[in-house]
């Protein structure tokens, strides 16, 4: 890919969950042209005729601006920019049926914060290898965005990283508006790890409650896992910053401590007593980011050799049977070590 609108003015986001109809949401009221993909056509109408997701975003009326169609070419037709709005683990079997679709010079987006199962990648780096363009050209957008709050236009701030500074600008430009405030960075790999690892964190805090504990716990789980998302940063090449940022703390906090997050209700789920297929039938069929990408990004951190025991601690609850409780008194249980070290 080559040149691009640096004014974007016609968006396609592919993917009606929550955050891609939130994130549609951001661009119509910042005055963008936005044609949603949606997989099921009974979504793709309602959206067109009503103005509404009802099924992810009960109460939210979407811009004149939005319309949606389940015909991927016919979304994609014309956009200046694409954003990529389904969940980490499916972009991968939906980007290589959207590869010949995509716009030739259009800028790439991706929503989805994850590790992907087997290959270890990040999600821009999915979208460079299947779309088949310089990774240094996609753009990642991060940060504390639950997309309930966002969609009732309760501000917020995000990032929108770029290796490519003049492409995040571009993005940065088309999502401004009255209650979404966005900071361009360049580091890509700071924010995708950042997005992906507080997941997996979130899941920990929300058993933690699940158990009855308190701000204490919570606090030092947050802490720990931001130390945690730091180490795998350092050794990923990732700027240290990032983390203390919107993409890292800033995230963190959010997804940490808000029963809007699915991967903290998912945990609370377990830290009562519940399995895994059970939080799951809770919340209605959906599973967590954080589920999947805590084997990922355990795998990811063992290549590299960074501490990451909270994930490792996940890791076991969901897919070894650990309980909950012992998990916790593992982690209290670990050597005695300085703070920083």
């Amino acid at each position: 890919m080559g040149a691009f609108a640096a004014d974007v003015q016609r968006v396609t986001v592919l993917g009606a969950g929550s955050w891609g109809t939130a994130f549609a949401k951001v661009l119509g009221d910042a005055g963008r042209d936005v044609t949603m993909w949606a997989r099921r056509e009974s979504v793709a109408e309602e959206i067109r005729g009503q103005h509404t997701n009802f099924a992810y975003l009960p109460g939210t009326r979407l811009p004149e601006r939005v319309t949606a169609t389940s015909d991927a070419a016919a979304a994609l037709e014309g956009a200046q920019a694409v954003v990529f709005g389904v969940p980490s683990q499916s972009l991968r079997a939906n980007l290589t049926g959207w590869r010949p679709l995509l716009p030739r010079d259009a800028i790439l987006v991706s929503l989805a914060k994850g590790v992907e199962l087997g290959t270890l990648k990040r999600m821009s780096e999915v979208i460079a290898e299947l779309a088949e363009v310089p990774p240094e050209e996609i753009v990642v957008v991060s940060g504390p965005n639950l997309a309930r709050e966002i969609a009732g236009g309760q501000p917020a701030a995000a990032v929108v990283a770029c290796a490519g500074h003049d492409r995040a600008k571009a993005v940065q430009r088309a999502t401004s508006n009255q209650y979404f405030r966005p900071y361009t960075n360049t580091d890509v790999v700071g924010c995708e790890l950042g997005g992906a690892c507080k997941n997996v964190i979130a899941l920990s805090c929300g058993m933690a409650a699940g158990m009855g504990l308190g701000a204490n716990t919570m606090a030092t789980l947050i802490t720990r896992g931001l130390a945690e998302m730091a180490r795998l940063g350092a050794k990923l090449g990732a700027d240290p910053l990032t983390f203390a940022g919107l993409a890292g703390l800033g995230d963190l906090v959010a997804t940490c401590s808000s029963p809007l997050s699915r991967n903290r209700t998912f945990g609370e789920r377990l830290g009562r007593g519940g399995t895994l297929a059970q939080a799951q039938a809770a919340a209605g069929g959906q599973v967590a980011e954080g589920v999947a990408s805590c084997s990922s990004i355990r795998e990811l951190a063992q290549r590299v050799g960074a501490d990451m025991p909270i994930t490792e601690a996940m890791h076991r609850v969901c897919h070894e049977g650990l309980d909950p409780r012992q998990a916790g008194a593992e982690l209290l249980g670990r050597s005695p070590k300085h703070e920083w070290r």
